[in-house]
């Protein structure tokens, strides 16, 4: 594998976000009476389209669905944000790529605005070429979109030389649709059978396994 652009997703990816996603995501709902005491019930939020998510697990209309995202943003914007850890062993393989002049991008779904400030936080924000995300109103939010966003503004016509990594089906599913190599990680909230079936073209259980596959070492 020799790949010159390398797309990463953010949560479950190169950073564990459960704690801010999953109590943000309590927080709206106790606005819609619905009290969820285990935040382990709300990891499935990890990932996806905000908006999808209150729709495809709690039936929530269109309008809901809005008011909701806009009350999760209410606690995630102040607090959530933070409440959010890197994975170790990230920094340095980052370093080592940027070093070896691999361009590194973001693609996420999470809003622009929120995923260049969780990289600042962690001060590696350095490391990229390019951050792609959403806008707050929703749009650009599938992954697809996220990623032939990130392909055109960094010209990349060549679209063997760029590959996606990513810990959802949605990544996986995200780069076929773009004609792209993918790497499902193993070590964030997608399981074997997830990213498997959605078709990843690798598979690794951890950082140290995805440095070595991106390093040939």
């Amino acid at each position: 594998m020799d790949k010159d652009f390398i797309l990463f997703d953010l949560d479950g990816t190169l950073t564990d976000p459960k704690l801010g996603i999953t109590k943000s995501v309590q927080y709206s709902l106790r606005c819609f009476g619905i009290h969820i005491d285990n935040l382990d019930d709300l990891i499935p939020f990890i990932g996806p389209p905000l908006r999808d998510s209150y729709q495809n697990l709690y039936s929530f209309s269109n309008e809901e669905a809005e008011k909701a995202v806009q009350k999760y943003r209410e606690y995630f914007s102040e607090q959530g944000i933070f409440e959010n850890i890197i994975y170790d062993g990230i920094e340095i393989m980052l370093s080592n790529l940027y070093k070896n002049r691999k361009a590194l991008i973001v693609a996420t779904s999470k809003p622009f605005i929120f995923a260049k400030t969780i990289l600042e936080h962690f001060k590696i924000d350095k490391y990229f070429s390019f951050i792609s995300g959403s806008e707050l109103d929703g749009r650009r939010s599938n992954k697809d979109l996220v990623i032939e966003y990130a392909l055109e503004n960094m010209r990349i016509s060549d679209r063997n030389k760029a590959i996606m990594i990513g810990d959802r089906k949605h990544d996986i599913i995200g780069a076929k649709a773009a004609s792209l190599d993918s790497i499902g990680v193993l070590y964030g909230y997608g399981d074997f059978l997830e990213l498997s079936g959605a078709g990843a073209t690798y598979l690794v259980k951890s950082v140290d396994e995805l440095s070595k596959l991106l390093l040939h070492n």
